[in-house]
């Protein structure tokens, strides 16, 4: 072989394995196991076959291990042999548009999977996601990996002359990063064939000698999606070394290239990349992909939260007085929301037989949670009764990590229509009556000597309340008393009554309706902002992946709400508004100026005592085909240059004007920079002196209007195909699929669908701590449970027989608290392996803080990395840095 050729070029043959997409997942897993065995067949019978990346995800094996568990062995055999590369993923999640503690558990569960099959890919590898979170450097790093290399997001000038570079996150964390610029397919048709060498090969290594101004050394991914395994690329790479004098081939793997580039020439890629990639400049983004398919992604919202924020901490209270911790349910409910979590499937750009299989999957989940929670709930609850002497209680569950102050909600079954909530000493707590009805006891199947009676059941009230309390400790609960006296009025407050007022107001906000628009006043500071929301309906001309403005369509405002009732009681106040919207059926009407469809949208604005947030809801029952809707905010203010939305563990900042937008086409951009945003929880505008900002509840795509300064929200958009060519702001071949047009009715969205928001008005710049403090309240981290005998159908599982483990435990208990109230906890599971609790805490601050974890349970505290391997003991305060996490394990 030559010693003088200019570039070496390192070919990795791999497959990208979609999940499930325009097909489903059983079409994938069914192609998968033929895939695998042949790929298996190949590498053992051609040693020269140096390996296979497989995606990194260890779903797959999962998948090909289930219908060919007598492989397993052999699978192993070359996953640790280096010649089968698998992990770090469990799949591919979109880490944009999940919770950031579903990204690490994700990587959690595929090290953990991959190391235990024989080696975990030392890459985070993000061939097809379309973004990237600006916390995966630090990510990685928490699980030991030293590489990256992704595709999408990055702008051209960012490389500055160099693929290789340092990818940087917010909190210091680097990774060593490599950009596939061409994508993970260049070298999927690898060939000898003289034209293809000419004609494609060298043209695009040229290129990409270019673009490695540091290194003489070339990545070609030579794959694509669903491929198999290509059994000619050993001899390929041989007779390209034979014809082509300029480079060196080698067949390798991405670990290898990675390792010998950056010990070659690392101190030449100075270069540093910070944060998040969401640049649309060589790869498609899909920026609006983030209203797709608005059911799933709130559904999967609610379910995580369910799992994240009140099913593990309330399994591991339940664990610490001697409960078993449903470990096995919650690995098999994680890898099936991770399914939910690949890229496409989040997203929502599937068939409709796809996103139905979502759907039920993430249903089947949420009724898991709910099962496993009432089942916690109610043996900690007897046990608690058995201490105190009393049947008709109501635990109430906090977990989070610092003390509860506000307004929970329960449901109450009495038999009596009044009833107070007392301590255990007798002290009533004050409560609203949110709804209350009589339900019929039904019949009772009763066996006598003379066979089978009826016997009528009495009836009772079931009541749906707001407790006002600030008595639940940190990580724990405490135990109330309902005493029924249809007389007793101590601590009631009256049903909702209907007002003839046109506001409401508690003690930070009023909000008025005056001729047919809404205002919102800051009590505190006195700021006021007129016409507080209007609606937005345009035509989408687009498909699955992206919105697509339609050609000479103007935009229909609804400005204009007509006041349908206002109610008050002691603890919220609601006022409702309705907005009509005459709007075109569908695109032909829209393209016509037609406008026969008529949309209502409901909307709820409810101010609870104590709380600093405007509570909204939106209802609306869609009758129209090919649209966007948002709602458009009125922050007040003006010359606002900036956004700032939270993504995983603080807040990041974006332009509302993206410089690159004006000349996108001129540069040939795959798809136009718009600046619409993905947010996790929420979004703000601030000009210094007032910030506004929105915490959503499962909508995930917002913009600041520049020339308003309005802060949207887009609602949903609804189209019915996944696949188009020619959109307004993605030229060219439609995404994913060519030649074939699916259409996808469901994406309609032709339904009831509810949207949840808060509102936060207030004096002062951007306040991490503050933001997130009112997110972790509006999230609600916390459940009841009512021991009765009344209603055996309010929770699935509660009318069936249950094992009762727990003699006692006390009426309150605390497990641990933290002493810092700008540190904030995103986890508190079991840990991976023994018995020790894993509990995550973050610093979402600009400053450096210093906290403890206050326990008697847990003797003691460990620092560990993200894959829970211990780093050092800990004793005394934590110092967790600016805009950083830690791990703490307790045992």
């Amino acid at each position: 072989m030559s010693t003088d050729k200019q570039k070496k070029v390192y070919v990795v043959p791999h497959s990208h394995w979609d999940r499930e997409w325009y097909f489903t997942i059983e079409d994938s897993n069914v192609l998968l196991v033929e895939n695998i065995d042949y790929l298996m067949d190949v590498l053992e019978n051609d040693n020269e076959y140096h390996g296979y990346v497989f995606d990194a995800q260890m779903s797959i094996v999962d998948e090909y291990l289930k219908i060919r568990p007598e492989q397993r062995e052999r699978f192993q055999k070359l996953v640790a042999a280096k010649r089968i590369f698998v992990g770090p993923w469990y799949t591919q999640a979109d880490t944009l548009l999940v919770n950031k503690e579903s990204v690490i558990r994700n990587l959690l569960y595929g090290t953990r999977m991959a190391n235990e099959m024989g080696h975990s890919m030392n890459i985070g590898y993000l061939p097809d996601i379309f973004g990237q979170n600006m916390y995966l450097p630090s990510m990685f790093e928490g699980f030991g990996i030293d590489y990256s290399i992704l595709q999408r997001g990055i702008y051209t000038d960012q490389l500055n002359g160099d693929l290789n570079f340092t990818w940087k996150s917010p909190d210091g964390k680097t990774v060593k990063a490599n950009n596939i610029y061409f994508g993970y397919g260049p070298g999927k048709f690898l060939d000898t064939d003289s034209s293809y060498v000419e004609e494609r090969l060298l043209p695009l290594l040229e290129t990409l000698g270019e673009m490695n101004g540091n290194t003489d050394n070339l990545l070609l991914p030579a794959g694509g999606d669903q491929v198999l395994v290509r059994d000619h690329f050993p001899e390929t790479v041989k007779k390209l070394n034979e014809i082509n004098s300029t480079n060196d081939y080698i067949l390798s793997d991405f670990e290898t290239f990675m390792e010998e580039t950056w010990e070659k020439d690392g101190e030449s890629f100075k270069n540093e990349i910070e944060g998040e990639l969401i640049a649309s400049q060589k790869s498609r983004i899909h920026n609006t992909i983030r209203s797709q398919r608005y059911d799933l992604k709130k559904l999967n919202y609610d379910v995580e939260n369910k799992i994240l924020y009140v099913l593990e901490p309330l399994a591991v209270l339940g664990k610490s007085f001697g409960l078993k911790y449903p470990q096995t349910w919650l690995d098999q409910m994680w890898k099936q929301l991770f399914d939910v979590h690949a890229h496409d499937s989040i997203g929502g750009c599937n068939s409709d037989d796809t996103n139905r299989d979502i759907i039920v999957r993430l249903e089947k989940v949420d009724r898991i949670a709910n099962g496993l929670i009432n089942i916690l709930k109610k043996q900690m609850t007897r046990a608690i009764s058995k201490q105190v002497g009393q049947d008709n209680i109501l635990v109430l569950f906090n977990t989070n990590v610092k003390r509860f102050n506000g307004l929970m909600e329960s449901v109450i079954f009495t038999k009596e229509k009044g009833f107070t909530v007392e301590t255990t000493n007798g002290d009533a707590l004050e409560y609203t009556v949110r709804d209350q009805e009589y339900l019929s006891g039904g019949k009772q199947i009763v066996v006598t000597a003379d066979g089978e009676k009826e016997v009528e059941v009495p009836g009772y009230y079931r009541t749906e309340i707001a407790i006002k309390t600030s008595h639940v400790p940190p990580m724990g609960y405490a135990t109330f008393v309902i005493v029924e006296n249809e007389n007793e009025k101590r601590g009631q407050t009256p049903l909702w009554s209907t007002s003839n007022s046109t506001s409401i107001s508690n003690e930070f906000y009023a909000v008025s309706f005056n001729n047919g628009t809404l205002s919102l006043e800051n009590k505190v500071s006195g700021g006021t902002i007129s016409d507080l929301l209007r609606f937005e309906n345009v035509g989408d001309a687009g498909d699955s992946y992206d919105f697509s403005p339609l050609d000479g369509d103007n935009p229909i405002y609804v400005e204009q709400l007509e006041l349908v009732s206002v109610e008050k009681a002691a603890l919220i106040e609601r006022l409702k508004v309705k907005a009509t919207l005459n709007l075109p059926a569908d695109l032909d009407e829209r393209e016509n100026k037609l406008a026969t469809s008529t949309m209502e949208i409901i909307t709820s604005l409810e101010l609870r005592k104590d709380e600093e947030l405007v509570r909204v809801q939106h209802e609306i029952d869609n009758t129209c085909e090919d649209q966007r809707i948002r709602v458009l905010l009125n922050t007040s203010l003006t010359g606002v240059e900036h956004s700032y939305a939270d993504q995983a563990f603080s807040i990041i900042e974006r332009p509302v004007v993206n410089p690159y937008l004006a000349n996108w086409r001129e540069n040939k951009f795959a798809e136009a920079p718009v600046p619409m945003y993905p947010l996790e929880n929420f979004a703000a505008v601030t000009d210094g002196n007032q910030t506004f900002a929105t915490i959503t509840k499962g909508i995930k795509e917002y913009e600041v209007l520049a020339d308003s300064n309005e802060l949207a929200l887009t609602l949903f958009r609804s189209v019915g195909l996944l696949g188009k060519d020619n959109l307004a702001w993605r030229p060219g071949r439609a995404s994913g699929i060519n030649n074939k047009v699916i259409y996808t009715p469901d994406a309609q969205l032709k339904k009831n669908m509810t949207f949840e928001y808060a509102i936060s008005f207030a004096d002062g710049s951007i306040q991490a701590d503050k933001l997130f403090s009112l997110t972790d309240h509006y999230i609600g981290h916390y459940a009841t449970y009512q021991k009765q005998s009344l209603n055996t159908f309010e929770e699935r599982l509660e009318r069936f027989e249950l094992p009762q483990p727990l003699a006692t435990i006390p009426a309150t208990a605390s497990l641990f608290s933290i002493t810092n109230e700008e540190v904030f906890v995103s986890t508190c599971k079991l840990a991976y392996e023994g018995d020790g609790v894993v509990v995550r805490l973050f610093n979402p601050t600009g400053n450096i803080q210093n906290v403890a974890l206050r326990t008697v349970q847990f003797k003691k505290q460990e620092l560990v990395n993200l894959y829970e391997e211990v780093q050092q003991e800990l004793d005394g305060e934590i110092v967790i840095p600016s805009k950083g996490y830690i791990t703490i394990k307790l045992t």
